[in-house]
């Protein structure tokens, strides 16, 4: 697997929010964009999952473009999975209720087959007692895990990550982390839109930094976090090599 984004361009109106951004994605990579907000972070990843049409550009899945217009997004979606910074969790349904929806409707899996596949995610991501609970009897970090494990449910090749612990409390943000770190683990390719820099230094390959839609600089974790070759990460990540 590959993926391959080349000349990225999309706007909102007069906002120009993408301006030909590039970026190839190995199997079993982990790259975290960093970068302010409205940098056009989370447009590159809903671009990816085909929730955001193009204005031009395209994004190669194994040399295919499925940016291509009129192409059946499902296919591709179950292959790449997304989390958000909302859990999206439907209210009325349990936290396995949820993860089991879109396999069962889609054919993925169902009956024992897909309860067994479900049980277990539960279980590998501490959750199992919460199995029969309804988000809002969830903490927040409880319920952005099942997010995570609806996605993994789908069996995606890769994982796209939209700033989700910026919606929690402090104090719950370590155990979605952990969740990350053990995808991460796994080998799992995965593209983590983030402000959590320590997490980015850990366990990202490559970091990422956009400005006003554009990639200004990109290369290993440690050394685009700690010496930066470019101003603009430098002013971001608030470090100055003459100080």
């Amino acid at each position: 697997m590959k993926l391959r984004l080349e000349n990225l361009q999309k706007s909102f109106g007069t906002n120009h929010v993408l301006r030909g951004l590039s970026l190839d994605v190995a199997e079993g990579e982990c790259i975290c964009l960093i970068g302010s907000s409205g940098s056009g972070k989370s447009t590159v990843l809903r671009t990816i999952n085909l929730l955001e049409p193009l204005d031009d550009g395209a994004i190669y899945l194994d040399g295919v473009d499925i940016a291509e217009p009129g192409l059946d997004p499902q296919p591709i979606r179950q292959r790449i999975g997304i989390v958000f910074q909302s859990f999206n969790l439907f209210p009325h349904m349990t936290a396995a209720g949820n993860v089991r929806l879109a396999p069962r409707r889609l054919g993925r899996a169902s009956g024992a087959a897909l309860n067994e596949q479900v049980g277990a995610l539960f279980e590998t991501f501490g959750l199992s007692q919460h199995m029969d609970h309804y988000p809002d009897q969830l903490s927040g970090g409880q319920q952005q895990r099942v997010a995570v494990i609806r996605a993994l449910a789908m069996r995606p090749e890769i994982m796209l990550f939209d700033e989700v612990t910026s919606a929690l409390d402090p104090e719950l943000v370590g155990e979605v982390l952990d969740v990350m770190h053990r995808l991460r683990s796994e080998r799992m390719t995965m593209i983590v839109a983030t402000h959590e820099m320590a997490f980015a230094a850990e366990a990202a390959d490559r970091v990422a930094m956009l400005d006003q839609g554009r990639i200004v600089e990109i290369g290993k974790a440690r050394e685009v976090l700690t010496n930066p070759r470019e101003q603009r990460t430098r002013d971001f990540l608030r470090l100055d090599r003459t100080a």
